[in-house]
């Protein structure tokens, strides 16, 4: 049950929504166990972001949460992978991009919980 929530300082395409959803499905695979089959997206652009002090250059913000853990291993590679996504879709820059992570003891799904 994972969920990717970005927002970004940029206008966002169809295109570029529809490339970024294809990449971040395979991404999520890094977790073991998680998969495209139960990803849930959610993509806000054009927000007014500023990262150190200024808002001058595109600017990214994304929000992974899970049910369960996330082992220690798999934080650098999905953060790399997340970043260089991003990087190469909407041109933000690796180092004005925050990747949060956010693991879930509890979860709902159908009218029922985990």
């Amino acid at each position: 049950m994972p969920f990717i929530n970005s927002r970004v300082s940029v206008q966002v395409t169809k295109e570029q929504e529809e490339a970024l959803k294809e990449k971040l499905g395979k991404a999520i695979s890094i977790i073991p166990g998680k998969s495209e089959q139960w990803l849930m997206i959610e993509f806000a652009d054009g927000c007014n972001l500023y990262f150190q002090g200024n808002k001058k250059e595109p600017t990214a913000f994304i929000e992974v949460k899970v049910f369960g853990s996330i082992p220690e291993s798999c934080l650098d590679k999905l953060t790399e992978t997340i970043c260089g996504i991003y990087e190469t879709e909407l041109q933000v820059k690796k180092d004005r991009i925050y990747v949060k992570y956010e693991e879930a003891g509890k979860w709902g799904w159908n009218g029922s919980n985990f």
